[in-house]
């Protein structure tokens, strides 16, 4: 069976940075092909991407991620009834999550003996962060206003205990289409992740830095006060250029977000908007760790996307032998020729010469060997076109 799979191949030159850090506040690496590398988690580049949505798409098409479920379903209950005061909307929000989820929703040990007059500390949170999308609460709130009354009695009616596990299992948000759901008390309303992102890795060997920094005290008693710093510390970083690659399987995208059809537009289009929200977002997106530190705000310097119809392929082998800098060079333009003949070498060898078609957003002479692998365009195009690409597909395909 034909498949619908983008794949998407960064290059990214970072200056002195730390993107993503350890429990020691060092720049994450791995080691590949025998070296030491920057790597940048795929957590925090999909959380990166997932912020991205805030601005690319509507909020009713997005979900939220959090232990205070309980909290935010409430608002929306309050919303629907104003005669339901706060502690019973909490109430009623907890039961419907948890027939709806599996889940244990109860006020956490750390805040069970706080004082009563603390209004926030009698309000219950999950074990976990749940993750529901903003339609998924708006129909559970209603569900919950239903059972008012007796909320303990409406949910031991099987019907209705059915009724909050469907809700909470349709009409998924674009994020929760995309990254997934894990429930671990509900593993029937679980979500596989349509997408799928790599470890970023830097093109060439990486040894991380220190920076030794001083604060000055702007305020001082008298003028024979010590005249050393008011604070002194460390912070590690490294730079580097990286390889980062994600995959989307259009099709399990399709199948998640197929509850969530409008009847006023076509349907193709919630499976196209979200595949443009999540090209331009994962390839402008930048993870923000210690950012106000280094203000390390690049943007890709080569971008090759592949429509595919069989299976996702990483050209990160091409970068097994790391990259050196040549002289008076940085590392950008000897990845940007490993990128451009490693490509054809690996689709040729493997029959999948013919199955892509192949966008490039290119920057700069550097990046030049890597216009021969696709048609060139802005990012402006590469999104339109791939949105296009991807509902002309879904349209052959029904």
């Amino acid at each position: 069976m034909t498949r619908t799979i983008i794949d998407l191949h960064v290059l990214q030159s970072v200056p002195p940075s730390n993107l993503n850090r350890d429990d020691t506040g060092t720049p994450k690496t791995a080691v590949y092909g025998g070296v030491r590398r920057a790597r940048v988690s795929s957590q925090a580049w999909k959380r990166a991407t997932r912020k991205s949505f805030h601005d690319l798409l509507h909020p009713s098409e997005l979900g939220v991620r959090t232990k205070r479920v309980a909290e935010l379903l409430s608002d929306r209950i309050c919303k629907l009834d104003a005669s339901i005061d706060e502690p019973t909307a909490w109430n009623l929000a907890a039961e419907t999550v948890q027939n709806a989820t599996g889940s244990k929703i109860e006020v956490p040990k750390r805040r069970a003996g706080a004082k009563d007059d603390d209004a926030s500390a009698a309000a219950p949170e999950a074990k976990y962060l749940m993750f529901l999308s903003a339609r998924q609460l708006d129909g559970l709130a209603e569900l919950a206003v239903e059972g008012r009354d007796d909320i303990t009695t409406f949910f031991k009616d099987k019907e209705n205990k059915a009724r909050a596990k469907q809700i909470a299992n349709a009409r998924h948000s674009v994020d929760i289409a995309l990254f997934g759901r894990m429930v671990a008390d509900g593993a029937d309303i679980n979500v596989d992740a349509a997408a799928q992102v790599a470890h970023a890795l830097s093109v060439h060997q990486v040894e991380n830095e220190s920076d030794y920094y001083t604060a000055v005290d702007d305020h001082k008693e008298r003028e024979d006060d010590d005249l050393g710093a008011g604070m002194i510390g460390t912070v590690e970083f490294n730079s580097a250029t990286l390889y980062r690659y994600a995959a989307l399987d259009v099709d399990q995208l399709r199948g998640n977000l197929g509850k969530g059809l409008r009847d006023d537009e076509p349907v193709t289009e919630p499976v196209r908007r979200a595949v443009e929200a999540f090209v331009q977002g994962f390839i402008t997106s930048m993870p923000t760790g210690k950012v106000n530190t280094f203000g390390n705000h690049t943007l890709p310097d080569a971008v090759v996307v592949k429509i595919r119809s069989a299976r996702p392929i990483s050209f990160v082998g091409a970068f097994e032998e790391p990259c050196k800098p040549g002289a008076g060079s940085g590392y950008l333009q000897q990845a940007a020729a490993r990128l451009a003949g490693y490509v054809p070498q690996i689709e040729r060898a493997y029959g999948v010469a013919e199955d892509a078609r192949t966008w490039v957003l290119r920057v700069g002479d550097n990046t030049e060997p890597l216009s021969e692998l696709g048609a060139q365009v802005s990012l402006p195009e590469l999104v339109s076109e791939v949105g296009e690409e991807v509902a002309r597909r879904q349209e052959a395909a029904q």
